[in-house]
């Protein structure tokens, strides 16, 4: 059993060996709450409620906030491969400091200014294998919810209305009431500054402050304000997330996700207010199971613009690399080590994923057509390895034994039509987790290359070997490579 202290509550989970046993899964995730890597036991057994921190739209998403919502997407998918049913939510932050002095700086309308960076946001997202949420909200749709939310806090006496007009969260009352206050970060009261007010959505790391629920509307807030019982105002950053999440999976949900970075204040402040609110069943936590991903380096360095290495997913497109090679490279190390994003390693995901893409190829040739149940050896390997943490590592091992196997069987020519379709069944089923899917139709050879091929044919069947050579360097300085298969030469473009 697991036991653990929340506000003023002792919470004990008794059923969660019976559920693992009733589900007949072994799936393990590391849990910032109890900074240990325990079973995954949804709050319903086969469903899942997973809430996912989303792109504040002031501006292109970088391939750092990337990283987190690929690996959102990832285990989406392996919860769903496990046999789970999953609802996903990711919120759009429409609204806050950032995004409004955006909106007076360039003279638009909120919804113009967030509208533009939102559908850019998704373009990327598609562009990148994800599939998208089952719920978008955003936060200028949930303002009443969020009223609401504030107002109850007040009722407990956890929340208050400062002479600036703002309503504040106080961390003082809530630690009062018996609750915890640092639950996801150990927190040393002693050597932190407490008792501060801060407005501002994001603040000092060393600061445990009252933060802003709600701000009053200031001369700079322009048009973007809403009506409240406090007076014109908008939502602080935290309050949003609580709010929408609760609307749409309930007071208790089994999964939230994020970056690292979110971890304090942004989650801590959502556990203080959702528990602080006391919505939740006897028992029950706002949310079960915190999961966060590592930060990215680029080239080794932190990523910032005054370093020239702050990239975009459109600026990596434009370089011409693939979103699914960005995507390979991407979940290629396991989510809780800090990553280190090189272009030598991009050249690297496209080079591996060619050799998939080849053996694909050959598979598909011999099948020629055939369909079969996948092979048992390739997705056992690779759930053993998912199935601890989402050891990715692990996992892309066990694929590229199974490319050098099925290469070994195919030079050998020891591989049947139906056995190369039951392999490329067991790729297909892994591949439904990866979400790399299937290169770009290849494109199709210009005239004077196919001619090339003809004269190489021919310059083979005469024996002109040095010929054939010749042609064949000649191909590839055109960008073109010849594979000889069993059923003759095939054109690649490089």
């Amino acid at each position: 059993m697991l036991g653990f202290s929340g506000c003023g509550l002792d919470f004990i989970s008794i059923r969660d060996s019976f559920r693992v046993q009733s589900l007949g899964m072994s799936f393990r995730l590391f849990n910032t709450l109890s900074r240990s890597v325990e079973p995954f036991v949804p709050l319903t057994p086969h469903h899942v409620g997973m809430y996912c921190c989303g792109p504040t739209v002031h501006n292109f998403a970088h391939i750092g906030n990337f990283r987190t919502f690929i690996f959102a997407d990832l285990l989406r998918r392996y919860l769903t491969f496990r046999g789970f049913e999953v609802q996903h939510v990711m919120n759009i932050t429409d609204v806050e400091d950032k995004i409004i002095k955006a909106v007076r700086l360039t003279g638009r309308t909120l919804a113009d200014f967030t509208g533009e960076y939102e559908r850019a946001f998704l373009e990327d997202f598609d562009a990148l294998h994800c599939l998208r949420p089952h719920k978008l909200p955003r936060a200028t749709e949930f303002v009443g919810d969020i009223v609401a939310l504030i107002e109850r806090l007040i009722e407990r006496g956890i929340a208050y209305q400062a002479p600036d007009r703002s309503v504040y969260f106080s961390i003082d009352k809530y630690r009062g009431c018996g609750c915890r206050y640092g639950q996801l970060a150990n927190l040393n009261f002693e050597e932190m500054r407490v008792g501060e007010r801060v407005s501002s959505d994001e603040y000092a790391k060393e600061s445990v402050a009252d933060f802003a629920l709600w701000k009053a509307r200031v001369a700079d807030d322009g048009d973007v304000f809403w009506p409240s019982p406090w007076g014109d105002g908008r939502p602080g950053w935290h309050i949003e997330c609580s709010a929408m999440s609760m609307k749409i999976l309930g007071s208790s949900f089994d999964l939230h996700l994020g970056g690292e970075d979110l971890i304090f204040p942004h989650h801590e402040d959502e556990i203080a207010q959702s528990e602080g609110a006391s919505l939740q069943q006897p028992g029950q936590r706002f949310v079960k199971h915190w999961v966060h991903g590592a930060h990215l380096l680029v080239e080794g360095q932190k990523m910032a613009k005054s370093l020239g290495n702050y990239f975009t997913l459109r600026d990596l497109l434009t370089k011409g690399f693939s979103g699914r090679e960005i995507r390979y490279l991407l979940i290629s190390a396991h989510y809780r080590a800090s990553f280190n994003f090189t272009f030598e390693g991009l050249h690297g995901a496209r080079t591996a994923l060619g050799h998939i893409d080849e053996l694909n190829l050959k598979l598909t040739e011999l099948a020629a057509g055939l369909t079969a149940s996948p092979t048992p050896e390739l997705p056992a390997h690779f759930t053993e390895a998912m199935d601890d943490d989402l050891n990715v590592s692990k996992a892309w091992g066990a694929v590229f034994n199974w490319v050098h196997e099925q290469n070994r069987k195919l030079a050998a020519e020891t591989l049947t039509p139906i056995e190369a379709a039951s392999a490329l069944a067991a790729w297909n089923h892994v591949d439904q987790v990866f979400g790399l899917g299937h290169p770009p139709a290849s494109e199709e050879a210009p005239a004077e290359v196919t001619a090339l091929l003809e004269e190489r044919q021919l310059a083979r069947q005469s024996k002109n070997f040095a010929r054939s050579d010749t042609i064949r360097g000649e191909l590839k300085s055109k960008g073109w490579a010849i594979e000889d298969t069993p059923k003759g030469p095939r054109l690649k473009k490089i």
